[in-house]
């Protein structure tokens, strides 16, 4: 009897799993495996794609591959029947322009302009003299202006003490120091700077290269906005010439700081500066894969699975011969995951057990330069967002972390509870009836030092109130560093986290009822 009833509850057990499972789910899984997955990644994190970088030849072919993947699958195109949603980028060349009492400086050798403060419409100013200001202090018994005018002049301040100088207090940040300039509506701020003298290669390259922005609605509120006050950075002989003019030279002026004394002076000498910008659009792409859904009555709705298919390119700084930053696992590995689902996905269609609601694969570009991809969708979305029911981005699923080296059988889930109840439910569940993965919250909060939440592109649909789940391994040894090679790979562990993502999509797209938002952005439960 005792036998019996331990049979009987043997079956009660797996009629129980049978029905937590969905046999055709698992049927069309089987395509999401460490094969396929080593197909695709061995091609995209290839050193022919030379690391991917948005706008650039590499980060082209990745787009090719993927929209030829898309169209193999039999994914439409649904961007006005194409698979490329174009991404309004343009990188800007920054050309500027110093001339003291009519001779001309030499940018990156006696002064430079940081690209960043230029707005695109530039600046232009000339003046007929510059007010040196010491180091630009200003404290309770002492004034490094010395009573001087601020507003409307261009002033001269020191970025730092010599190198051995002994004593005197620590100064304030230069840009606190900046800051009172522009609060005292100073024209424009000359920085001694002694990086001009010797200026390092990596900062000389990127004041070389062009600036890399995309066309969003904030950039475009910038087109009317007043220039922030302008800096720039010069060398000690720029420095000198313009105080010799009083019959102080540089070295004269800092002695008489040294002392403890104000050194402000006002030297008549004509200068000006001109700083613009020329545009050079880009081609940049995200790319989108749609499958409709199967529902007359949820087809309107639509499930968003993402990754980022770029990454950072060929860096000539790194160490050693190897230059190219593969990425493969950032994003490489998330790249792959959609990839397969979206295969998986479009075969069950094939075979007449497609999605009730439809499904949108899109992997972006960007999101290394600060999620621009997705946030171009999100301000420019193919599909109504109160349409759309979920994001799941994956973001690094192809290795681990030091924290869990010992048991790879996991992965990171950020954002799953932050906005909806049903959504965490949902996946978690799928967890529990498909894959039996670890999943890790440590990082699920707003309030995290790394603030992961924010540093994906599911950010972008969640500050819509869009629910969202994050999939992530963690950052290791080879973040943003030549290592991230294919070699490197768990590639059954890229495979099954992928699947997670799948059985998930699955559940959401054919559920009953769209998850319910009942948090707002900030946690708060919504009344």
């Amino acid at each position: 009897m005792k036998k019996a009833l331990l049979y009987s509850v043997a079956g009660l057990l797996l009629s129980a799993t049978a029905v937590a499972q969905n046999k055709t789910a698992i049927k069309f899984s089987q395509t999401i495996n460490k094969d396929n997955a080593y197909k695709h990644l061995s091609v995209l994190a290839s050193d022919e794609y030379e690391g991917r970088e948005t706008g650039t030849p590499g980060g082209w072919k990745a787009a090719d591959y993927i929209r030829e993947h898309f169209r193999a699958a039999g994914l439409k195109g649904p961007v006005s029947g194409g698979y490329f949603q174009p991404v309004d980028m343009a990188k800007f060349e920054l050309s500027q322009v110093l001339t003291v009492d009519g001779d001309p400086a030499e940018p990156l050798k006696d002064f430079y302009v940081n690209p960043q403060i230029v707005l695109p419409k530039g600046f232009t100013l000339s003046v007929p003299s510059v007010l040196f200001g010491g180091y630009g202090l200003v404290k309770e018994g002492y004034d490094d202006f010395q009573g001087n005018e601020i507003s409307g002049k261009v002033v001269m301040i020191l970025k730092s003490r010599p190198s051995g100088e002994q004593g005197g207090e620590a100064l304030p940040a230069l840009n606190a120091r900046l800051k009172y300039l522009a609060a005292h509506q100073a024209a424009a701020v000359l920085v001694v700077d002694p990086q001009v003298d010797d200026m390092p290669d990596n900062l000389k390259r990127y004041l070389q290269s062009e600036q890399l922005v995309m066309k969003s609605k904030e950039y475009l509120e910038t087109l009317n906005s007043t220039q922030p006050t302008p800096v720039i950075n010069i060398g000690s002989a720029i420095a000198d010439k313009i105080l010799g003019v009083s019959g102080s030279g540089l070295a004269a002026l800092r002695a008489k700081l040294a002392e403890g004394k104000t050194a402000a002076t006002e030297v008549r000498v004509p200068l000006s500066i001109c700083a613009g910008k020329k545009e050079n659009k880009v081609r940049a792409e995200n790319v989108l894969g749609f499958l409709e859904g199967s529902d007359p009555k949820l087809k309107h709705e639509v499930l968003v699975i993402t990754g980022h298919y770029d990454h950072i390119g060929i860096n000539p700084d790194a160490k050693g011969d190897d230059k190219i930053n593969n990425g493969a696992d950032d994003d490489g590995s998330g790249t792959t995951g959609v990839l397969m689902i979206a295969e998986a996905f479009a075969k069950a269609k094939k075979a007449g057990y497609g999605p009730k609601r439809s499904i949108l694969f899109m992997t972006v570009t960007g999101e290394e330069k600060g999620l621009l991809g997705s946030e171009w969708y999100s301000e420019n979305p193919v599909f109504p967002l109160e349409k759309t029911i979920t994001n799941l981005n994956i973001d690094m699923i192809g290795r681990g972390d030091k924290e869990r080296a010992q048991d790879n059988n996991f992965v990171y889930i950020i954002g799953s509870d932050m906005l909806s109840s049903d959504l965490d439910r949902i996946g978690k569940k799928a967890n529990k009836d498909y894959v039996n993965i670890k999943l890790d919250e440590k990082y699920n909060n707003r309030t995290d030092p790394n603030r992961f939440y924010y540093r994906s592109d599911h950010y972008n649909f969640a500050k819509h109130g869009i629910p969202v789940i994050f999939y992530f391994n963690g950052v290791h040894e080879d973040y943003h560093q030549p290592g991230d090679e294919v070699s490197k790979i768990d590639f059954p562990m890229l495979a099954k986290r992928s699947r997670l993502v799948y059985f998930t999509a699955w559940e959401l797209a054919n559920a009953a009822k769209r998850p319910a938002v009942d948090k707002n952005e900030d946690g708060s439960p919504k009344k």
